[in-house]
């Protein structure tokens, strides 16, 4: 009867036991509801930001590549379109793969007693990190980067338990996942291999490693076929040398990246307590180095502050780990990080909502103005000459059609690559932007659009150029610089130098930096004046003429074509001297 009654007792004590296991399963679960609930809402209310419409452009032209990023927001935005309109069709697969995202970051975590308190903390620490809370809802790079980044963790800690195939599979696919992401794989990458430098001793490493690559070749065809316009830009284009403002900011932008409480934390763990194991090293290696990195590129210019986003992950699993083991630690969280969460909370419903600090910060107010310019121009395609999120969100709250002109004093973009402009030579447009002679205000709702209606339009960012000088030369200010060029016209239609809307005219172009440029006219010499130039033929051995202006130091010189839209890069630039 004893051993009965005894046995009753402990199947009673084994269902409670696994009742008790299976709670922080339910809670887990139900907080993982209320992430994608909350982020659903905030999805749909809160306005697009300018980058997201851009990308939702990327979305309507599937590619291995695009000038600023790899393809996966692109695939992204796609897959969300195929299913929902409005701001849905743009973040509706962002939502989606933070919860997985989470998931991966909570196996990170190797939990070996679950319990509710645990799972509550996990979630703070998780929405504590503002970044990392925005990326839930906002569709940018960095959204599939931080999914992607969290499943190569996951399976690289893993890897380091068992080299399975199944984990040598998995961690190609992650690799290759986050350079479809963003290049800034490729720090995650290296930091972890730094960290762990037998890896390089593994050949089960180097098979993930040549898979990632196989995966990899559509995209870097895309670039061959391009001229390497990603590469090009994000390791020279983009630096504009050292400006003591960005220096300055990087730090206190990081700050608010990660929550300057968590951030404080975290580094609190930094130097307090050594990495256990080999995994954890490789958490400490991606903070300090994603930091450290980012803070050297400060001397070059601007850093985006959510350019270490990336780093959040490893900071969540340090956080949670080490507040589990330090009570002082433990108190911050609950004392502090925790009611901090309420306040970002607070703010993510002031976003959603249409006030001036959500304007301010380009979360609301956009849309009834660019419905405002399709009432003013109704189906003319408009052609604008400022940034490229301008067009971009002109198309996403209207559908019409729409580019931008690059030039010299604004960098390349996915439009440069499109040339969307070219079906329109010769029709009307509305081009938004100053030009002398022509543009005007146009006052519509309250909104004001300084452009004009060209009834046929041309334009003359395609044209090639080059020139005969040698690289290094000096001259002095005032000298006659005699310049022999040749020019080609790649494009499907005729170029009229003495068009009666937008005339041609060649500009010298003396190039400092992004922030310091001047351009001086030039005179055609040529015995023949240049008046048409046809499609697909080219004219060689005209001689420009112009004036050293009065400048001092090294410069870049080149040439541009301008017809009043701007002035656009039509030829290579050469080192000269000007003393």
């Amino acid at each position: 009867m004893w051993i009965w009654q005894r046995k009753e007792w402990i199947f009673y004590w084994l269902k409670m036991k696994i009742a008790k296991q299976n709670n922080w399963k339910k809670l887990f679960l139900l907080l993982l509801i209320c992430w994608l609930g909350i982020n659903i809402l905030q999805a749909i209310f809160t306005e697009i930001i300018d980058d997201e419409s851009y990308y939702a452009f990327w979305g309507e032209h599937l590619a291995w590549g695009y000038y600023d990023h790899p393809p996966m927001v692109a695939l992204l935005n796609y897959l969300s379109a195929l299913l929902f309109n409005g701001n849905l069709s743009v973040r509706f697969f962002t939502v989606f793969i933070q919860l997985f995202t989470l998931l991966f970051i909570w196996k990170m975590l190797d939990e070996k007693k679950p319990t509710n308190q645990k799972v509550f903390s996990f979630f703070i620490l998780s929405a504590s990190m503002i970044m990392f809370s925005a990326y839930g809802f906002i569709t940018t790079a960095d959204a599939p980067l931080l999914f992607f980044a969290a499943l190569f963790l996951w399976i690289y800690q893993r890897f380091l338990k068992e080299e399975s195939w199944d984990n040598v599979f998995l961690l190609g696919l992650s690799m290759a996942g986050m350079m479809y992401s963003k290049y800034h794989a490729v720090l995650v990458i290296g930091l972890i291999v730094l960290s762990n430098l037998r890896l390089l001793t593994r050949y089960k490493f180097w098979l993930a490693g040549f898979f990632a690559i196989i995966l990899l070749i559509p995209h870097l065809l895309w670039q061959i076929s391009e001229g390497f316009p990603g590469f090009s830009y994000h390791l020279t284009t983009r630096g504009i040398g050292f400006v003591w403002k960005y220096f300055l900011i990087y730090l206190p932008n990081q700050l608010v990246v990660f929550n300057p409480l968590a951030f404080g934390a975290v580094f609190y763990i930094l130097f307090k307590y050594k990495p256990r194991d080999v995994f954890e090293r490789g958490l400490y290696a991606l903070i300090f180095g994603f930091i450290g990195f980012f803070f050297v590129m400060a001397f070059r210019g601007h850093v985006e502050p959510h350019w270490t986003v990336a780093a959040t992950i490893p900071m969540i699993v340090l956080l949670y780990r080490y507040s589990l083991r330090d009570r002082k630690l433990l108190r911050f969280v609950k004392y502090g990080i925790a009611p901090f969460v309420i306040l970002i909370f607070v703010i993510r419903i002031i976003l959603a909502t249409d006030n001036k600090l959500s304007r301010n910060l380009h979360f609301s107010g956009k849309e009834a103005k660019f419905k405002a310019l399709e009432t003013l121009v109704g189906d003319t395609p408009v052609v604008f000459t400022g940034n490229f999120q301008t067009p971009s969100m002109y198309r996403f709250f209207t559908k019409q059609e729409t580019t931008l002109l690059g030039s010299i004093t604004y960098r390349q973009t996915q439009f440069d690559i499109w040339k969307k402009e070219l079906a329109w030579q010769g029709q009307p447009v509305f081009v938004i932007g100053h030009v002398p002679r022509l543009s005007q205000d146009f006052e519509v709702d309250g909104y004001t659009f300084h452009g004009f209606f060209s009834e046929d339009f041309q334009s003359v960012n395609r044209l090639n150029m080059w020139f005969y000088t040698t690289e290094g030369q000096t001259f002095s200010a005032g000298d006659t610089l005699i310049v022999e060029i040749g020019i080609f016209n790649p494009q499907p239609y005729e170029i009229d130098f003495n068009h009666p809307e937008l005339p041609v005219t060649f500009k010298a172009v003396y190039y400092l930096n992004k922030r310091t440029m001047f351009f001086v006219d030039c005179e055609l010499t040529s015995a023949y004046p240049l008046k048409k130039l046809k499609s697909e033929s080219s004219r060689e051995k005209n001689v420009l003429m112009t004036v050293i202006p009065d400048l001092q130091g090294e410069f870049q010189f080149g040439l541009t074509l301008d017809n009043g839209l701007v002035q656009p890069i039509n030829s290579r630039f050469v080192k000269i001297n000007i003393q």
